[in-house]
Parts: structure tokens; sequence; C-alpha cells
């Protein structure tokens, strides 16, 4: 038997615990590197987080600024309510996750126990309003018009309502000053959403989350300024929550005032004669469909004509814009959203586009002359313009012979300006048109302003649409397939249009240069950008873009940063073609197709200007346009399915023209009922103190304007109780706003 000798381990087996003392000995390095790297390299960054574990923030939330009018009336601020809210993070720990407390919560309020319970939920895509779009983990809003009575009951049995909260707080009110809504110019307050909070995270207006942001109108324009800053006081606690110190404090900022060029009292009367004249026009027939005129949208701009400030815009159907304050319910949700409401959310003044119809003459007229035409040539206006065996009437068939362009504008002669835009289409080529065409019609209305936005300080502003040779070509690329689908030779109209448009939809055909000399067609536009032009007619030539911003006011008073006019283009006209054009327009208030709207007019001290349209749409009764200016301002009106343009407007617009000079009835001028005679210069006065003095709106319709009287045997206005006479003004009188105190020592600082 061999005997093998123990003189040591075996080469394997050394090699073995070589390896393990290796992997030893790393773990262990990486250990140390790993502790050195959190202790030291890093460890103040560390200790600084883990302290944060122990700190709580309490949010005090920033005085939301107001909008003021331009004499410094409130058409937006804030008030204190009893606010009842709900912490959706403690009801969710709850059995039934709340639903219980939330009934019995519906029960003290007098609620529906199904919309207190749906004002909690989290608004998601599947989730329909009314929803919670905010933080989950901020306290939801209940109602805001809980009487003390509620709060004191909710507060004593605060057993029975865990996580229900009831709070003094300031929320925004629409104050409507003389019942002046000013809706959409306004808009309205929500929640912010965690999206919004990540993407501002890192600018220069980060959100919290317990803040209320702008969604539309000057609430959404202006957001960054009026909202504020958030005051923010961090507490040190310790693992059971007792506060142990005070770690950081910072002030909470309040948001400044947002001065407008808006007068309520403008608006006010703008607003009442939009509405009246809508509820005029559903009382006249229409012989065209047979049956009464819808009238069911309309819009109303007021602008300053030598500056671009709008001083009223109203928009119709209207609604409460207080109806989102403390969370909109269900009901209102759907009535303000809903097909049947007709989406009174729009602003029509800026998103309602529609055929301008003959107020589209003036660029028409432009073009012509442009295109070598002599403004006071003469052209035939026949009843009728023929080509091939398609018949282009003129309104009501008239004729008045060869007449100049001024004369045609005055009369609105269809006829005289399909002539000229067909010998421009067939000078351009025709249907199949020169490598380079003049499109002086075309080019002309982009010179004008249309087919873009104005830029007035409203958000979501619509372009309107000239519809040239690259719009039918990108339009029929889009639409092609469609068309060749559904298009039919010999079938209905819809049908044989779409299959013309199928075939050559790409082309300016010669009926499409005709019509859109009218202003009817596949144009659009917008009241505002009507407004923009006609206002540059009355000034000179000069476009200014709209606003309704004048100025931002610092809470203290200290700081005015003032919105100057600003300059967006010239008309592309000479000075004897706008000479011509003024001359024509006060022909159609004196003897032209507004003359018997305003018949009576002091003409010979406030001269009017004005121009009629009347557009037809397929499908639709005919759409009433109305433009018209002074030397001082430009007011457009518009309602759809309504008439004709003098016909369904003009007595309204006379009307607001009544108000802003204190023309009465019978032509007669009473300065002392005179609401604007001349626009406002300047701003309210602002205190050292920051007091901001502001205007008075008078339960006294007599004491700001010569009431509007309407026909005994028309429907009541808004308001306005079977039998009585309308007031176009009234409502409360407001004398002076309080800011906060500047430090001593400092005045006021003007920015431009």
């Amino acid at each position: 038997m061999t005997n093998i000798p123990e003189t040591g381990r075996t080469p394997r087996v050394q090699i073995r615990l070589v390896v393990i003392q290796i992997l030893v000995l790393s773990l262990l390095g990486t250990l140390g590197g790993r502790l050195w790297f959190l202790q030291i390299r890093n460890g103040d960054e560390y200790a600084k987080e883990a302290s944060g574990n122990h700190v709580q923030q309490v949010v005090q939330p920033a005085v939301r600024g107001s909008i003021l009018d331009a004499r410094g009336v409130p058409i937006a601020d804030n008030e204190t309510r009893l606010v009842v809210s709900a912490s959706r993070t403690d009801l969710m720990k709850m059995a039934d996750d709340g639903k219980g407390v939330l009934t019995k919560l519906a029960g003290v309020l007098g609620l529906k126990p199904k919309d207190v319970i749906q004002k909690v939920r989290l608004c998601d895509a599947k989730t329909p309003q009314p929803c919670w779009n905010g933080s989950p983990y901020q306290p939801i809003p209940i109602t805001d018009k809980a009487t003390a009575r509620q709060a004191l009951q909710i507060r004593e049995r605060s057993e029975d309502f865990p996580g229900i909260t009831a709070e003094p707080e300031a929320v925004r009110r629409y104050a409507a000053p003389g019942k002046a809504n000013t809706a959409q110019v306004l808009g309205y307050l929500s929640p912010v959403t965690d999206d919004e909070i990540t993407k501002a995270k890192d600018t220069d207006s980060p959100y919290l989350r317990s803040d209320q942001v702008g969604r539309s109108g000057l609430e959404r324009q202006y957001d960054k300024a009026l909202r504020g800053k958030a005051g923010v006081t961090r507490y040190e606690v310790d693992n059971l929550g007792r506060v142990i110190g005070k770690a950081k404090s910072d002030k909470a900022e309040p948001g400044a005032n947002l001065v407008t060029s808006i007068d309520a009292r403008v608006q006010r009367v703008a607003e009442y004669e939009l509405d009246y004249a809508m509820k005029v026009a559903r009382t006249q027939f229409d012989k065209i469909t047979g049956e009464n005129y819808k009238a069911d949208s309309g819009a109303v701009v007021v602008m300053e004509a030598k500056t671009g400030r709008v001083v009223a815009m109203a928009s119709a159907p209207t609604y409460d814009p207080n109806a989102w304050v403390g969370g909109i319910s269900g009901k209102d949700y759907t009535a303000l959203t809903g097909k049947k409401s007709n989406y009174p959310l729009l602003n029509r003044a800026i998103q309602g586009q529609s055929a301008p119809g003959s107020t589209f003459k003036v660029i028409s007229t432009a073009a012509a002359v442009q295109a070598g035409y002599p403004f006071d040539g003469h052209y035939p206006c026949t009843s009728s313009y023929s080509v091939g065996s398609q018949v282009f009437k003129n309104f009501e068939g008239e004729s008045f012979g060869p007449i100049s362009l001024g004369r045609a504008l005055e009369v609105s002669c269809d006829t005289v300006f399909y002539g000229l835009a067909d010998n421009e289409w067939k000078k351009d080529g025709g249907i199949n048109p020169k490598k380079k065409p003049k499109d002086y019609f075309y080019k002309t209305a982009h010179q004008f302003g249309l087919g873009q936005e104005t830029g007035v300080d409203l958000p979501n502003e619509v372009t309107g649409r000239v519809p040239d040779r690259t719009w039918k070509q990108n339009y029929w690329k889009a639409n092609k397939d469609a068309w060749c689908k559904s298009g039919k030779k010999g079938g209905t109209y819809v049908q044989q249009i779409e299959y013309e448009n199928c075939l050559e939809g790409n082309k300016m055909r010669e009926g499409d240069s005709i019509n859109y000399s009218i202003g009817q067609g596949d144009t659009l536009v917008t009241p505002i950008q009507e407004a923009v032009i006609y206002s540059a007619v009355s000034n000179g030539g000069t476009m200014y873009t709209p606003t309704i911003g004048k100025a931002i006011v610092s809470a203290d008073g200290s700081t005015v940063q003032e919105i100057k006019p600003k300059v967006s283009g010239k008309l592309p006209v000479s000075k004897a073609t706008l000479k011509g054009m003024n001359e024509a327009f006060a022909g159609v208030v004196t003897r032209g197709t507004a003359a018997w709207k305003f018949g009576g007019w002091p003409q010979d001290k406030i001269p009017l200007h004005a121009k009629t349209g009347t557009a037809e749409v397929y499908g639709k009764q005919t759409t009433s346009w109305l433009a018209t200016y002074s030397k001082d301002y430009a007011i457009i009106m518009t309602i759809s399915q309504a008439g004709t343009g003098s016909g369904a407007s003009g007595e309204a617009v006379r009307k607001i023209y009544n108000a802003l000079y204190g023309v009465a009835a019978d032509g007669s001028i009473d300065k002392k009922n005179a609401l604007l005679p001349t626009p406002q210069k300047g701003l309210p006065k602002i205190q050292t103190d920051g007091t901001i003095e502001s205007g008075r709106i008078s339960k006294d319709p007599a004491k700001d304007q010569q009431a509007s009287q309407a026909p005994k045997d028309a429907t009541p206005g808004p308001d306005q109780p079977a039998g009585t006479t309308a007031s176009p003004t009234g409502g409360n009188r407001v004398t002076r706003r309080r800011t906060a105190r500047p430090p001593k020592g400092r005045g006021k600082r003007i920015l431009t």
C-alpha cells in the first residue's frame, strides 16, 4: 500500500483559494468605494435630500390680478367665498372610496350625491366631464357657494366628514358691470394638470399644484402676469409629523392687474344690440327657404380706427363665465359644449369664419385699380352676367347702366365685379394659366391681411381663407379620392360638384373667380379681420394689430407696462383711391344699400361710412354682414342665417353709434348721453398707494346713454320682463378698487 505524503494542498485547491480571496477583496474594495462616494463625495447632497424627507410645505395661493376695463372698472376680480373641498387621498383610504362621506356631504349642501361623487373622480380619456383635471393630491373643490351654516355644520361634525374642509377662500368673480358679460373675451380658469406642471418645471413661470390657470380669452393670454407667485412656507417636522422648526418661507406675490381697452358700457350695448337683432331676425320670414330666419349665431367688434384697440367684442350665443368658478357641473358643461347650445364657448369675433359677401368688394375694388382699371371709369352694371350656359345675377336683378367703381360700391353692383374678375382670369390664361399669372384679386386679399391671423391678443384665432391657386391645389390633393368616389355626373347638385372637383378641382375655374370677386365661394373671413381692414380705410391706410390689453399694472401700482398700438401693414391703395372709397362708403349710408337704416343720421356732424354684405351659404340661409366706420371707430357686425346686411344688422349698428356719440332717434346730439364720443386716452388714475380709480356704471341708463327702445311687438330682450322696455345698461356702481400698498418712496415706473 502506497502512502501519500500530506506536505500541502494540491495546486487546484490553491488556485481556488486565490480566486476567492481576489473576489472578496474586490467586493470589499467596491463597497468601500461606494461608501466613500455616498458619504464623502456626495455626502452633502444626499444629506440635504434626506432632510427634505422631513420638510412639509404649506402653500399660500397668490391673489390673481384683476382685469379692468379702460376706465378701471373691474370686469374680472376676486371675492371671498366659503369653499367646501374634499381630499381625494383621504377618501381613497376608506373602504367605499369615500362614497358614504360624499353622499352625506351632498345632503348637507343640498346637492345630488351623483354630482358630488363625479366631481372628485379624475379626468382621463374615458371619463367625461364633470371630473377633476388637477392634481389628485390637491383638495378638490365641491362648491364655492356654501352658506355659513353649512360650513359650520361640516366643521363641527368633522368626525362625520373626514377629508372634507370648509374654508373661506378668494375665488374668481366675473363681475359683469352694468350686465356687460364679456364672456368669450375674458375666458375662464381651471386647475393646472400634472402634464402642465411637468412642462413648465424648468421655465421662468413654473406651476404649483394649487394653481388655477387661464383656459381661454384674456385669462389665458395674460395668465403669467395675472397669476402671480404663490407663497410657500417649509416646516421641518419629525417622524411623527410634529413641527420642529421653520426651514424657509417665500411670501406670496399677488398677480398684476390688466387694464384693457374694453369699455364696459359700450360692451353692454354691443352685447344687447347683437342679441336683440338676432331675436328680431327670428321674427322675419325668409322667402327663399319658406321659414323664419334662424339667426343662430353672430358677433360684433367695436375698434378704435386709429389704434386697433378693441372697445367692445361680443359673440352670440354667449354664457356666464362664473359657471366655471369652483368647478363646473355636468349640466353646465353639457350646456356649454353640446351641439344644441351651438357652442357658446367659441368667440365668433375671432373664431367665426364665413363668406364675407359684398363687404369683400373693398378688396375687389383695390385689386381692380391695381390691375389698371380706373376708379372713375365706366363699367356696365347689368342685371346679370352670363358665362356659357351659366348666369350670374345681380342682387334682385337690379341694373344701373355704366357706373364707376365708387358707385358700384354704393349700390353693391355684383355684375361690375363679375366682369372685372372674369377679364383678369382670362388675361391670366383662363383654365390653363400662364406660368406666372398676375392674380391681382387674390394677391390683393393677402395684402389686406386675409388668410392669416391678425395677431389679436387672444388665443386660438383662426386665419380665414383666401382660395388662391396654392390653396386649391392643396385642397384638391386632400379631397380628390373622396370626390372621385362620391361624385356623379348628372347626379344631385352636390354629386355634380364633387364630380367636377374630382376632374379639375385643382384648377382656377372661371366661375370660381367670378364668385370670389363678391366674397362668395370658398372665401372665409372673420369679423376681427374686417375690423382691421375698415379701420385702415378710415385712418388713411394703416393696418394695426388688434389689441385688448392696454397695460399691465403691478399689484402695488409701482410698475406700469403699457401695451402700445402696433402697425401691422399698409393697405395697397393710393390716397386718391382711398378718397374715392370713403366717398362711396359715405354714399352707402346716405343713398346706397344702408340708407334705409341710417335715415336722419347727423352725417354733416358725424360722417358715417358703411358697406353691406349678404353672403349665400349652400344649405343655409344668408349671412348678414355690415362693415361701418367713423373717423374714430370701426364697427363690424355679422349674424349667421339672418338675411341681408342692412336688414338684420343695420338698426343694431346704428344704435351702437347712437350710444357712442349720444345721438337721439331724431338725429340730435346730446353730449351728456354720449358714452365715448372720442376714444379713451391714457390709463385710469393709479395712485402711489396702489389704488386704481375706476369709472362709474350707473343704474340709470339715461345717464350713460340714450336707451335703445325696442319695437313694441318685438321679443323682449335678455333679462327683460314681457311688456317692459329693455335697458342696455344698469347694474352696480363701482367706485374704487384697492390694491396692495407699495414700499414708501416708490413711485410709478413706466415700461414700454
